[in-house]
């Protein structure tokens, strides 16, 4: 028997699908695989990549934090954001990187009276290119890449 899968955020439902038969989840303290008979869970979730195996192939989204349970071979997952590949736009994520990307070497983050905040280039940095690997995972385009400044 396959797991159900349902992903859905404070705004939407991102994914359903009953014919699931592995589950890959960036766990807050790891990655963990969920198959079907799996024992109860519930866990928090990190920023990652969630991999749905099914017999039509893969179905990749970002996650972007939330909790997920399983029980009775049905996994919940309550995200914080979540997107799935074909949501996400290639051009916005790239051009995302690249701007943090570059506040992160120039040390250019505004914030506040003149400081700068260095850790929320690095996580639009984690968003931008977790988007572009999934993104790319599901439309065959390469893995993401970091450009030298």
């Amino acid at each position: 028997m396959p797991l159900k899968l349902s992903i859905v955020t404070a705004d939407r439902t991102v994914l359903e699908r009953d014919d699931v038969t592995r589950l890959v989840v960036p766990g807050a303290d790891g990655q963990l695989t969920l198959l079907p008979s799996h024992a109860a869970l519930m866990t928090s979730l990190g920023l990652g990549e969630m991999i749905a195996y099914t017999a039509d192939g893969l179905e990749p989204i970002a996650i972007h934090g939330g909790f997920l349970q399983i029980a009775n071979d049905e996994v919940k997952v309550l995200a914080d954001a979540a997107e799935h590949a074909d949501d996400i736009n290639e051009e916005r994520a790239d051009e995302a990187r690249g701007r943090a990307q570059e506040r992160i070497s120039t040390r250019q983050v505004p914030v506040g009276e003149g400081q700068f905040d260095t850790l929320r280039a690095q996580l639009s940095m984690q968003r931008a290119l977790l988007r572009l690997k999934v993104r790319r995972r599901k439309h065959g385009s390469g893995a993401p890449s970091v450009r030298a400044s």
